[in-house]
């Protein structure tokens, strides 16, 4: 009997030119990561600093091998999209993926906790993984996406649906 391939959850945000970094990435993960299934995505305010709206959304793939070379994978993914090694977290950028599940791993891997702690605190992170994979199952929490989005207090973090170039093909 074959092991199954553990998904990778991620979350992809971008408020430079987003419509296109993000479109750009999408591209590079599909091609990376056969069978990548996307959120809708939604526009909104920046966190921590002043700039510009983000764009955000959730994509889910099968992602085979380790961790470490996943985390690899996303950053190289990051560079394609003109995301400059060592950027600040909090300011403006081209594209932010940021691993939030991948399988059942529960832990620090390569620097990174897994569930991501911003799971269940932003709203761009958790709606869009709600949307995409309702029953799935926080690791740590226990509860589906679907049970812990309608609880998350969305009046305080407002989510704008927008569309990508090319969506609905």
């Amino acid at each position: 009997m074959t092991a199954r391939v553990p998904d990778a959850y991620v979350a992809a945000g971008s408020n430079v030119r987003p419509r296109e970094s993000l479109s750009k990435a999408l591209a590079l993960l599909a091609r990376e990561f056969p069978g990548l299934r996307a959120s809708p995505a939604y526009s909104n305010p920046a966190v921590g600093f002043e700039g510009d709206d983000f764009i955000n959304l959730v994509v889910a793939f099968p992602a085979p091998g380790t961790t470490e070379a996943l985390l690899d994978t996303l950053k190289g993914v990051e560079r394609a999209c003109g995301r400059e090694p060592g950027a600040p977290k909090w300011g403006p950028r081209t594209l932010d993926l940021d691993l939030l599940l991948h399988g059942e791993r529960v832990g620090r891997v390569a620097g990174k906790s897994l569930p991501h702690p911003d799971l269940l605190t932003r709203a761009w992170v958790l709606g869009p993984l709600a949307g995409l994979a309702p029953s799935l199952l926080h690791p740590v929490a226990n509860e589906t996406m679907e049970s812990l989005w309608r609880r998350f207090d969305r009046d305080a973090h407002p989510l704008t649906r927008v569309a990508l170039p090319g969506e609905g093909r």
